[in-house]
């Protein structure tokens, strides 16, 4: 990659700033990077920076720090392409498995990506739009539990698995069940909480005690229908040395990671349509926090979103390159397998 020299000291600095935390000055850029330039020379170019918006000056340092014009700079113009050597060894181990399922493969691959980071890793399932239920099935796991799984004509699961009390039957459980086959298979995933609603009169006539099974089914097709969101790795972000001090921005992301729609919002609130996006976030409560998101093909006619959430003073090149990497593999995986399926 060839740069102006501006371009250069901005590439430095971001690189420094990311490393040390500290801001930079131009001595130290001489010091640490052998630049044959004079310190005058590099002032300069700092001070032409600083006025363009890409870098900004502290009040307790004569040295700069990457604004956020300046972290999307580098990161649309100046970062290196390379990912990471363990990253790739270790995706490349897991998808080497022959059959894993969807939600394995996408399971483990966000943990690797949220140890390698020391970021939180999301996951935003596909749109229920479009989707209709197909199947619920009851699994049995001992005389008072059991697991209702639920599965979408797109091959979206979700499951439930609660408890019961000795005064409600396994087989009023499975008469709930089979309720529920016949009165909503077909039904669009949109509408099934309205749907649920309808058939609670027949439910009543099934089990005269049903509120606590039918809060149960009710929960889930609200989960089911509307909180496509996984997550892993948010111990991670307490590795991070800007966050390990800051309780109150710490507070502010568990707080949003317990909220669903409000992490969806944040995933998606910016309607691009590019393959890998970064939002760095400036003037809201979530000031100092980045997402980089991806999409990422599923099997079907799916698309989801895999996104790595962290420190303002994250290492972008590090996070881009291995997110990008990440969800290319797991679309080759996924693609793979269909043929081995004999599937399109």
């Amino acid at each position: 990659m060839s740069l102006s020299r501006r371009d250069l000291i901005l590439k430095l600095i971001v690189e420094s700033f990311i490393k040390t935390a500290n801001p930079v000055s131009s001595k130290q850029l001489i010091e640490e990077y052998n630049l044959d330039v004079s310190s005058a020379t590099i002032r300069n170019e700092m001070f032409a920076l600083e006025k363009e918006g890409f870098l900004e000056k502290t009040h307790t340092s004569s040295g700069r720090v990457p604004s956020s014009k300046g972290y999307r700079y580098y990161i649309d113009h100046l970062r290196n392409e390379r990912v990471d050597t363990k990253i790739q060894n270790q995706i490349a181990t897991l998808l080497s498995e022959k059959s894993l399922t969807v939600e394995q493969a996408i399971t483990q691959s966000c943990k690797i990506l949220s140890h390698m980071t020391n970021l939180a890793t999301v996951v935003l399932g596909p749109d229920a739009n479009g989707e209709h239920l197909i199947s619920v099935q009851l699994i049995p796991i001992s005389s008072e539990t059991a697991t209702v799984v639920f599965v979408t004509d797109k091959g979206y699961v979700e499951n439930k698995t609660f408890v019961f009390d000795d005064d409600i039957d396994l087989k009023d459980i499975e008469g709930c069940v089979k309720i529920l086959n016949d009165r909503l298979k077909g039904t669009a995933v949109s509408n099934l909480i309205d749907k649920m609603e309808a058939i609670k009169p027949v439910l009543e006539d099934y089990i005269s005690d049903n509120d606590r099974l039918y809060q149960v089914f009710m929960d889930a097709f609200i989960k089911f229908a509307r909180d496509r969101v996984s997550l892993f790795g948010e111990g991670e972000l307490i590795n991070q040395p800007d966050l390990a001090g800051d309780a109150e921005t710490l507070r502010r992301l568990f707080t949003l990671f317990n909220s669903p729609e409000r992490m969806k919002h944040m995933l998606i609130s910016d309607g691009s349509n590019k393959d890998i996006n970064v939002c760095i976030n400036d003037n809201d409560e979530y000031a100092d926090v980045s997402v980089i998101t991806s999409k990422i093909k599923m099997p079907g006619e799916n698309e989801g979103t895999i996104a790595l959430l962290g420190p303002k003073r994250m290492d972008y090149e590090r996070v881009i390159n291995a997110l990008e990497y990440v969800a290319k593999e797991l679309e080759k995986y996924f693609a793979k397998e269909r043929t081995k399926d004999g599937r399109k």
